[in-house]
């Protein structure tokens, strides 16, 4: 859960290089809050990823925090509704897979 605690923290700060150091090197993203879902692979997919994230869906408040089987779900507040996010974590503790989507 701290991992998933420093990820919303350094959202909110707009801390990229911060963000990027929380995920393995070998993450994937799958982020369904466009149209459609969107899969990232690559750092540099990543990078773009997050400097869009950033600009357009900033993160608020923390808005529910809870474990699972799966990894750690967290939802925060964004200026246009609540996202939610399954992390999924490596060995070492890095985020090895993002899923995110609007909560409903």
């Amino acid at each position: 859960m701290a991992v998933a605690i420093d990820w919303l923290d350094a959202y909110r700060a707009g801390d990229i290089e911060a963000i990027l150091e929380l995920y393995a090197e070998d993450a994937v993203v799958h982020c369904g809050c466009g149209a459609g879902v969107k899969t990232i692979t690559s750092r540099e997919a990543l990078r773009a990823y997050w400097v869009d994230r950033l600009r357009d869906y900033p993160a608020g408040k923390l808005n529910d925090l809870n474990c699972s089987q799966d990894g750690t779900l967290i939802s925060y507040n964004t200026r246009t509704g609540v996202v939610s996010v399954l992390l999924a974590f490596d060995a070492a503790g890095r985020i090895k897979e993002l899923n995110c989507s609007p909560s409903h």
